[in-house]
């Protein structure tokens, strides 16, 4: 059975693999004390939020939600930055029941929805639309990268 809980810094060490294989399925190298210290720095700035699922109380899944804002409706909402399965726990339901946790903690909040964006590539696209999320199709996305970091 999956259970999905709120995480907070005292589980950075159940996250941090999870968090690790999310950076290397997205092309990164593997870097686990990077993958700790930064979840441990937005853990105690209380820059995110974390929903972990968990197995048998075994971490196979994770959501990372941050907080930001529209000045166009003068309105709070999340980003949902990372969403992370285990392999093996893949088509089981275990992102779908973290996409519904951090829609539930929106709805909980009174916040105006929940944004993502992923890979063209990505297969949880059809997971997403069928939870009904919409495809932005009026919107560019563009992002300038700053060439002083690697």
């Amino acid at each position: 059975m999956v259970t999905i809980s709120r995480a907070n810094a005292d589980e950075v060490g159940l996250i941090a693999p999870l968090f690790d294989a999310y950076r290397v399925f997205y092309g990164q190298p593997s870097n686990l004390r990077a993958a700790e210290s930064f979840l441990s720095e937005r853990f105690n700035n209380g820059e995110n939020i974390v929903f972990l699922a968990r197995h048998n109380g075994e971490p196979v899944g994770f959501v990372q939600l941050y907080n930001t804002f529209s000045s166009v409706s003068m309105q709070p909402f999340l980003i949902l930055n990372d969403l992370f399965v285990k392999e093996d726990f893949r088509k089981r339901g275990v992102g779908e029941a973290l996409l519904e946790r951090a829609k539930a903690h929106c709805t909980e909040m009174g916040l105006k929805g929940l944004a993502l964006e992923t890979a063209t590539g990505n297969p949880a696209q059809k997971l997403y639309e069928r939870l009904g999320w919409k495809r932005n199709t009026d919107f560019f996305h563009y992002f300038w990268s700053n060439p002083n970091l690697a």
